[in-house]
């Protein structure tokens, strides 16, 4: 989160004062208000506000119709979150490379889809975007679904259009940690009815059809879900956040742009879209994992393979199989799943481990004077050049 004030708190003051918190209700209906200012900014027919990106995962995975049986690919180089997410339905997570560009290699990709694969999910991490075309013509090619997972990349864009719009569904977030927040919360993004429709059941645990006329016009029948709505509180907050998205992605890309002129000839990874880049961090790249490491203690900036979580070996539950608290509910256990791909090793994708074992990201933030930013570059040359 980088800027919140008086307009937020201003928000909330006013819903609490019509002590009408939930998402139903007579008077502010701000969780509405925010799935419509979602629906517009995106560009998509329907968004669902929820309690994390997580649940906005799930539940796209939901609409999907994925379950046991079902192979999903993720990326090496994620949050946990991604595969949970997978296993949660009961599917199984297939772990593939990432690419040059820190976001899922298209071409590991096509390698790991078998008879069982139903899904893929692109992760656009710290803002970078994944190389949507080929992973949609991929996907295409082979009947399988894309889920974006855009929680690290609010206000980015791919081929100008705006990331968690492109795949068959998108998942955004608005945790503590990103670029506009609530505290938690997250968004589901759909063109497709029929994915919104059973994503909106689950999401809701069924209490969709108890509350309000929310399924009026649905063709799905309701069932047993999850509870991952959202309240009147978190929206308000969003509603607010939501409005400063451009101008801190401007910052953000306009401080880069200025720091990165100032480095002048330093080796960073490449982007699959450079323009459409949130500007959260520039990625350095080295030739060895002892100069990255280097690099990253002298600065305290972020040496993505000891990063402690967001890389695959990381992922006890899933690299151990441990997923569920029960043995019976335990996906890497159903008969199902017996044959399908969760052959999972320390080793399993040497590609991404070299890279992430040189690559650095150097945090950006928006709120940077020109003063600040000239003496960030003077630190880092001075280090790169030590």
């Amino acid at each position: 989160m980088y800027r919140i004030g008086q307009e937020e708190i201003d928000a909330v003051k006013t819903v609490i004062e019509t002590k009408d918190f939930f998402k139903v209700n007579g008077s502010l209906q701000s969780c509405y208000k925010l799935e419509e200012a979602l629906k517009n900014r995106f560009g998509v027919n329907h968004a669902s506000f929820v309690t994390s990106g997580f649940g906005a995962l799930v539940s796209a995975l939901i609409g999907f119709g994925i379950g046991p049986g079902d192979e999903v690919i993720v990326p090496a180089y994620t949050y946990i979150a991604t595969a949970m997410a997978v296993v949660n339905v009961g599917a199984i997570p297939v772990i593939a490379e990432i690419d040059e560009t820190l976001g899922l290699d298209p071409d590991d990709f096509e390698k790991k889809i078998s008879k069982y694969t139903k899904a893929v999910i692109p992760v656009h991490m710290q803002g970078m975007p994944c190389n949507m075309d080929r992973i949609c013509e991929i996907a295409a090619k082979h009947g399988i679904k894309v889920l974006e997972d855009a929680c690290q990349a609010n206000g980015a864009s791919f081929g100008g259009k705006l990331l968690g719009s492109i795949g068959d569904a998108g998942a955004l977030s608005f945790n503590f940690f990103k670029i506009i927040s609530c505290g938690e919360g997250g968004a589901l993004l759909t063109k497709d009815s029929s994915i919104y429709e059973k994503a909106c059941i689950y999401q809701d645990s069924s209490a969709i059809a108890y509350f309000g006329d929310q399924m009026n016009g649905f063709s799905q029948l309701s069932f047993c879900g999850n509870e991952y709505r959202g309240n009147e509180i978190l929206a308000a907050i969003m509603c607010c956040q939501l409005e400063k998205l451009d101008s801190i992605v401007a910052d953000l890309r306009r401080n880069k742009a200025k720091l990165l002129s100032l480095l002048g000839d330093v080796c960073v990874a490449p982007s699959n879209d450079s323009d459409g880049d949130c500007g959260i961090q520039i990625p350095f790249r080295f030739d060895t994992y002892e100069k990255a490491k280097a690099f990253s203690e002298k600065t305290g900036q972020m040496l993505l393979y000891n990063c402690g979580k967001h890389v695959y070996y990381d992922w006890a539950p899933i690299m151990e199989k441990r997923g569920a608290a029960h043995e019976l509910m335990n996906p890497y256990n159903m008969p199902a799943n017996k044959d399908l791909n969760h052959n999972y090793s320390p080793d399993m994708c040497p590609k991404s481990l070299d890279l992430l074992k040189r690559t650095v990201t150097y945090g950006i933030s928006p709120d940077w004077t020109d003063e600040e930013i000239e003496a960030t570059a003077e630190k880092i040359k001075s280090i790169l050049n030590s």
